[in-house]
């Protein structure tokens, strides 16, 4: 699949005249990073090209530009997308527009934060998201949240050094896990070193207590 992405043009790029950010505890050095495709965006989208989606309502934690959504919209699954930053829905309609896509469900979804009109999800997926050393707990108790009775939970990550503690967080949330190398060569000849982290959990299989 193609897809044409508007991004921004490097990480210099900072533009928030209003606050909005700012009011979001997102800082000038990290503002522009929603807008970049990394490398583990283009893992995760080219996984999504043959996932089984049938059925299944997906939800894609921050998303970025949403490139993996993007393959799952175009695939005719039933997507949300979710992100922190503000500017996230205006470049989602612009690159909807420049690939003939119609609309697709988005949400602002803060990890420290319930949001009741987010709902459950069957597969929740996302790239490079375990990057702060808050991450783990916040990430694994979010997707708990949002988890339907039987889920599945994909994250291509590039070997970040918080990568043990979210697997340690989700296991401890009684997921199973499974880590496997993502090890590859992307299009543009770039090599991606990283994991592909598998879990899964199913309510109705887990040991009933009774108190």
């Amino acid at each position: 699949m193609q897809f044409n992405i508007c991004s921004l043009l490097d990480h210099e790029q900072y533009h928030d005249p209003d606050g909005a950010a700012e009011r979001l505890g997102i800082s000038p050095e990290s503002w522009p990073l929603f807008g970049q495709l990394w490398p583990s965006s283009f893992v995760l989208a080219k996984t999504m090209q043959t996932m089984d989606l049938h059925g299944k309502r997906i939800l894609e934690l921050g998303a970025g530009l949403a490139l993996a959504s993007l393959v799952v919209h175009r695939r005719g699954g039933n997507m949300t997308v979710s992100d922190f930053h503000p500017l996230i829905p205006v470049f989602l309609e612009e690159n909807l527009r420049l690939n003939d896509l119609g609309p697709i469900k988005y949400q602002a979804a803060d990890w420290s934060k319930s949001n009741t009109e987010l709902g459950q999800f069957d597969l929740i997926i996302g790239s490079d998201i375990i990057y702060d050393h808050g991450h783990p707990a916040l990430l694994a108790n979010f997707i708990d949240l949002h988890s339907a009775e039987c889920v599945e939970v994909l994250i291509i990550d590039p070997n970040r050094r918080h990568k043990a503690k979210f697997c340690q967080e989700m296991e401890e949330l009684e997921y199973s896990a499974q880590i496997s190398c993502a090890n590859c060569t992307l299009d543009n000849g770039e090599a991606f070193k990283g994991s592909l982290l598998h879990f899964t959990r199913d309510d109705a299989m887990l040991p009933c207590v009774i108190a």
